[in-house]
């Protein structure tokens, strides 16, 4: 296996697929966007393209005066963005000829192998192989098939935790020696300090409780939310259960009409959270519900643990990478299981204390730094094993 280089500060081009960063609003297009601003932030000495198929109604990037934005060079292309960055975005990387090109989504453009452009993809997560029943058909196909080829062709595979790591081996049968783990980190703005003020100014401003449960994803059967309102109700939970996220039909639904044919009137759905306010209502929740079946990492885990707020996730796969010691876990499977861990969160200030302790501690391991140095020791290793390899 090739041993990382210790960090080198002499400046590189690195070449981003930076469609999720522009177009997506949560996921993939986060992860993106704090990635790509701590870059920026920690290694200003190198410069950044971003490749983007078009640049209209977007989301604008921090300091996005620091990168240099690369647009199909061609009109035809343009019109048909869709295929530029799938098949013709490689006569753009060659035209820019960055050190490094890095897919961010866990997908390459066509023929960048055919250049002397080294590549490297991130890999969050596999679900649509393991779990396909939670999408479309198509959709499973098309994914399976652009990762197969990415991984195929890739210099390195970045993976963004253990359980990511193995399912690549498992499923895809790439070789260990091709991956490394680093993790992702959230947004820096969750680790400023606000004032007690701030904080009431913004439960104000969405009605919120003085005491409420949180749960922050899509609303989709793979995140369990079903779950998670059957424990507040079966446990005779009294504290309000608000929920932030994309509402995804026809389960929500189905989490709809059991709230409704239970007559429950704790479950409290927000609409238009701005994402900058998003810091005060994690800090202000008794702890924060995460049951997901399954997960590549779970950013909204983090989220909580730097907003010093206690977190019971799901036992098994990801999830206490993410969470770390200070967390409680349950099946996921087992509303009781889920209820029985909320009672004793909100109902115990000496654990809740402990749990925010150990997991503010835990959190530390996702700072911006410790991430971008990871990758940057990363992309000089591979530049330095390919020159080495060019001049022998």
């Amino acid at each position: 296996m090739t041993t990382l280089n210790e960090e080198n500060k002499n400046p590189i081009s690195i070449g981003f697929d930076a469609k999720r960063a522009f177009f997506n609003s949560s996921g993939l297009g986060n992860y993106s966007r704090n990635l790509l601003s701590a870059f920026v932030n920690n290694y200003p000495e190198n410069t950044y393209y971003l490749f983007t198929p078009k640049i209209k109604n977007r989301f604008i990037l921090a300091n996005e005066d620091k990168f240099r934005l690369i647009t199909p060079s061609l009109f035809v292309h343009k019109l048909i963005h869709p295929l530029w960055r799938t098949f013709f975005m490689t006569n753009d990387i060659k035209r820019i000829k960055p050190d490094i090109f890095h897919g961010l989504s866990q997908e390459l453009p066509a023929g960048i192998e055919k250049t002397r452009v080294r590549s490297i993809i991130t890999v969050h997560d596999l679900i649509f192989i393991r779990f396909p029943q939670y999408y479309r058909w198509i959709d499973t196909k098309i994914y399976t098939r652009k990762l197969i080829h990415a991984c195929r062709i890739s210099d390195w595979i970045i993976a963004i935790s253990n359980q990511t790591k193995e399912d690549i081996i498992d499923f895809l049968k790439v070789s260990p020696e091709k991956i490394s783990v680093i993790y992702q980190g959230c947004n820096p703005y969750f680790r400023n300090n606000f004032s007690e003020e701030y904080d009431l100014t913004i439960r104000k401003k969405y009605n919120l409780p003085e005491r409420y449960l949180l749960y922050v994803g899509t609303v989709e059967e793979r995140k369990n939310l079903l779950g998670i309102v059957k424990a507040v109700h079966s446990a005779n939970i009294n504290i309000p259960l608000i929920i932030i996220g994309r509402k995804v039909n026809p389960y929500y639904n189905t989490v709809l009409n059991y709230i409704t044919s239970n007559r429950l009137n704790n479950i409290i759905f927000t609409e238009n959270i701005l994402n900058s306010d998003l810091p005060a209502i994690y800090r202000n929740a008794e702890c924060f519900i995460y049951t997901s079946f399954f997960e590549g990492f779970g950013i909204p885990l983090l989220e909580a643990l730097v907003s010093r707020t206690p977190v019971i996730t799901s036992r098994g796969g990801c999830f206490a990478e993410a969470a770390g010691p200070g967390s409680l876990y349950v099946d996921p499977s087992k509303p009781e299981e889920i209820g029985e861990a909320i009672s004793k969160v909100t109902g115990n200030k000496e654990l809740r204390d402990k749990m925010i302790t150990i997991g503010t501690d835990h959190a530390k391991n996702f700072s911006d730094d410790v991430i971008t140095g990871a990758y940057m020791k990363l992309y000089h290793s591979i530049l330095g094993n390919f020159t080495n390899k060019s001049t022998k």
